[in-house]
């Protein structure tokens, strides 16, 4: 019998059970519905997120930590180590792998060197207390390289980047300057911050200064037998920049990058000598123990805890970070996060097309349901089929192709429907979610052309092989009974 004499014949059949065959496409249709919105609801969410790492700059820039000091004098634990340093926001060292050579001025050149690599940028981080336009307040304080390529100064509120690398120059944030009391951004502009520090009878008068004051107590004062000492300015600066705040009415701001924040910016080189110069009590125990025990000579100066190192294309990081690790140094880039996150979404995806999958078997058992019904009604018929001389084959064609159209109708109308329902869902969320919050639109579900193709392939598929016992059931019908059943 020819393919579409069977086809015919097959739609003939359900056309006559109108109802039947609606409610088992019903079911096929819900199915499909269900495991296609659930996978673009997870899909959706692991594309947001990345796209989140991607706005902001990251793949083509890895993190680089140096031998610890404070762990190679055996004393301190690492988040210990940092916190000594006077560090609250610095990068955390990997645990898979144990840097073996200090990360210091002649290891950051070398660094340079490497192919691919477009720039280093040492991190040096501290907390100091500055004054600026009449008032004391701390500030978290880093260096930064001159000129700086950086997504950390992209964008300024006034002002413009520190002019050289010797300049005695800062760069603030907006927050810092509501805290120093400016009117604006424009009016903090050419004027000065002082780093404070205690004065030694030498610094007091050179700098001549009066005693400070912190939150309206004054400094410089001891009662008792001690010693009369006072604060003065150790370093002045001028502010010759004010970056923009990363969240302005609630919108996302300019990127920082992976290197940490900080409120105040100043040259790579005055950052480091004002923390060699100016080390607490515990960094300085640190340094005491790590020469002591050999780890660094009594010349050599401590390296630097961690590097931001930017390669020109994001397809050279695998090869820079290869041979970091050949020249002793560990590495952390944003592409390992986002391999865990990809996992962790499979699974997600996963399970959400499972339990959309378990609609879809329910259905099958419809479709069963129904071929069987269609094979009791239609018993006399098949006999005189197979009495004029169809055979076993066409049989089973002729069942398999109507559950290949109930499934075939009803994995499109589900995607169908599933693509109506992820509009319908993203409109209501913008409205009565996201609008109210000033936020924009966004997209929670994604809906690929692999995604509503594979479910209509499935459909299909779960819909033959429902057949299978039906279509092998009508073809073992001995004809001569057939022609007996009424």
């Amino acid at each position: 019998m020819p393919f579409f004499d069977l086809l015919k014949l097959a739609l003939r059949n359900l056309r006559e059970a109108k109802l039947r065959a609606t409610l088992t496409s019903m079911g096929v249709i819900v199915g499909v519905a269900v495991i296609v919105t659930m996978v673009s609801f997870g899909l959706g969410l692991q594309r947001n997120l990345l796209s989140r790492f991607k706005a902001l700059d990251l793949f083509s820039e890895m993190t680089v930590f140096g031998k610890s000091i404070a762990l190679a004098a055996g004393n301190l634990d690492r988040a210990g180590a940092r916190r000594g340093a006077g560090d609250r926001q610095g990068p955390r060292l990997p645990n898979d792998f144990t840097p073996t050579r200090i990360l210091d001025d002649a290891t950051v050149a070398e660094i340079s060197k490497l192919p691919g690599v477009a720039y280093v940028e040492p991190f040096i981080g501290f907390t100091a207390q500055c004054r600026s336009n009449g008032k004391v307040f701390g500030r978290q304080v880093s260096g930064a390289t001159v000129p700086n390529s950086s997504s950390r100064f992209k964008e300024f509120a006034a002002g413009q980047m520190i002019s050289s690398a010797t300049a005695d120059e800062a760069v603030i944030t907006e927050d810092t300057v509501g805290i120093a009391g400016y009117a604006s951004a424009a009016d903090a502009i050419g004027k000065n911050l002082e780093f404070l520090a205690p004065a030694s009878e030498g610094n007091t008068e050179a700098n001549n200064e009066e005693p400070a004051s912190f939150f309206g107590l004054p400094l410089g004062e001891e009662e008792g037998p001690k010693a009369k000492t006072s604060v003065v300015a150790a370093k002045t600066l001028r502010i010759v920049g004010v970056l923009k705040d990363p969240q302005q009415d609630g919108r996302p701001g300019p990127s920082r990058g992976l290197m940490p924040t900080a409120d105040v910016y100043i040259p790579v080189q005055a950052a480091r000598q004002w923390s060699l110069e100016h080390q607490a009590e515990q960094a300085r125990v640190i340094m005491a123990l790590a020469r002591e025990s050999g780890v660094i000579s009594e010349d050599q100066s401590p390296g630097y805890f961690s590097a931001v190192v930017r390669v020109n294309d994001p397809v050279a990081l695998p090869d820079v970070r290869k041979r970091l690790r050949e020249l002793g140094l560990g590495s952390f880039s944003i592409v390992d996060q986002l391999d865990q996150i990809r996992t962790v979404f499979l699974i997600i995806n996963s399970v959400l097309g499972l339990l959309g999958g378990i609609s879809l078997l329910v259905a099958s058992f419809g479709i069963a349901n129904t071929m069987i019904m269609s094979i009791l009604e239609r018993t006399r018929e098949i006999g005189i089929m197979k009495a004029i001389g169809a055979e076993d084959r066409e049989i089973k064609l002729i069942f398999f192709f109507e559950a290949a159209v109930i499934g075939l109708t009803g994995g499109v109308i589900g995607s169908l429907a599933a693509w109506g329902i992820d509009g319908l869902a993203n409109r209501l969320a913008y409205r009565f979610l996201l609008k109210p919050q000033g936020a924009s639109f966004v997209d929670f579900f994604s809906l690929p052309p692999y995604l509503w193709l594979g479910a209509i392939l499935f459909a299909l598929s779960v819909s033959i092989l429902a057949a299978l016992y039906p279509a092998a059931r009508a073809a073992r019908i001995d004809p001569v009974r057939a022609l007996r059943h009424d």
